[in-house]
């Protein structure tokens, strides 16, 4: 086979890129080792920045998003019994919207399927040649070799894209608590997100639609799952969002639950010959900003333009820019996740003195226009630039 892209990687980012390009006649082929129900109901985070919304519903595919998205205005840091509210859109002008990872990858699915799109399934790549661009993979028992004139590697932190780009440097920090996430059919108690800092540990109350509900609790990395039935969950949660005021948290039948760990993790650079790194492949943050999904989809909105750039006029200075570009927008998610991170939970190694300073930055952070604005102007996403 051959085709102009070789996109290793079916989630948001590689199907979103295949789009991209095949809206200005680029030829690409998705490679995705899962199949394709297992690839629709994978869950994952689903908040969106508006330049995140704005990129599917400029491609065509918002449709859905704008009927059943649940646009924000704002969120609550909750502490010390108290909610505060930060006014997103007051602040900035801007919005995000909830919708679900699951659902943006049923419709770009669907798209692509219908535009003719090559999305292989159960296609899994094991070799990666950057310099005579071509992907080796297994499929049906047998291995095939896609030729291409480039790829662009969207298989996620455990692909094989990020160990063919030789010299990486990579940059990480192990977070000494992670996040135990359920998912309950019950409408959420809140119209906006809640992050609740508390001496127990970091809550945060999420919405996945109006009857189901996304909540997470900070528990230690090795904390075992069988642990937590539903009861503690409830009980957990209930007294970590608890306030003076008397707020009462909505209960309901958990449906999934998981414990994720909290790395922050770059390498770079992006590029390596005619190989381009996009999303978790390249970078990973902790999930506090709501930041993957979002610098996923700005990866691949400039390797589109880039390679879009290159095929209508021959110049490759967007492709030789695109580490840099992505580079610079990646740090910033990278430090807004990690102030956030730090802000928010609950250090279980961290004194007394450590946890007055923390307090002190979140009153200052609730009571100051300036700091306010600085973690909504982060939180609703920087403008998508060149």
């Amino acid at each position: 086979m051959r085709t102009q892209v070789a996109i290793v990687g079916g989630g948001p980012a590689g199907l979103l890129l295949s789009h991209l390009l095949h809206r200005q006649g680029i030829a690409s082929v998705v490679l995705e080792s899962r199949d394709r129900a297992y690839v629709e109901h994978r869950q994952r985070a689903g908040m969106l920045e508006q330049g995140t919304t704005d990129v599917l519903r400029d491609s065509g595919v918002g449709e859905r998003l704008d009927r059943e998205g649940l646009v924000h205005h704002g969120l609550e840091l909750r502490f010390g019994g108290a909610g505060h509210r930060i006014p997103l859109t007051g602040l900035t002008g801007r919005t995000v919207t909830i919708y679900a990872q699951t659902e943006i990858v049923k419709d770009l699915v669907a798209r692509r399927l219908a535009d003719g799109g090559e999305v292989l399934f159960e296609a899994r790549a094991v070799e990666i040649d950057p310099s005579a661009p071509s992907v080796t993979y297994l499929r049906d028992g047998r291995t095939h070799t896609l030729e291409c004139d480039y790829i662009a590697g969207c298989d996620g932190f455990h692909g094989v894209s990020r160990p063919a780009v030789p010299g990486l440097r990579t940059f990480s920090r192990e977070y000494p608590f992670a996040w135990l996430g359920v998912l309950a059919d019950v409408p959420p108690s809140t119209d906006e997100l809640i992050y609740a800092h508390h001496e127990r540990g970091f809550a945060l109350h999420s919405l996945r639609s109006p009857q189901v509900s996304r909540l997470y609790l900070q528990v230690s990395p090795d904390e075992d799952l069988a642990a937590w039935p539903d009861e503690r969950i409830w009980a957990e949660l209930a007294a970590r969002f608890a306030t003076d005021d008397g707020w009462e948290l909505r209960e309901g039948p958990i449906t999934d639950r998981a414990i994720t760990p909290m790395r922050s993790f770059v390498g770079e650079p992006m590029r390596h010959d005619r190989l381009f790194l996009a999303g978790d492949a390249a970078h990973i943050v902790p999930p506090t900003g709501a930041k993957g999904l979002n610098l996923a989809v700005s990866d691949v909105t400039l390797l589109a333009r880039a390679l879009i750039e290159r095929y209508a006029s021959g110049s490759e200075a967007a492709l030789d820019g695109y580490s840099a570009s992505c580079l610079r927008r990646v740090w910033r998610a990278e430090h807004f996740s990690y102030w956030m991170t730090t802000l928010l939970h609950t250090d279980p190694h961290g004194d007394g003195f450590a946890h007055r300073l923390q307090r002190s930055h979140l009153d200052y952070v609730v009571s100051s226009t300036a700091a306010s604005t600085t973690l909504a102007e982060n939180y609703v996403g920087l403008p998508l630039t060149r």
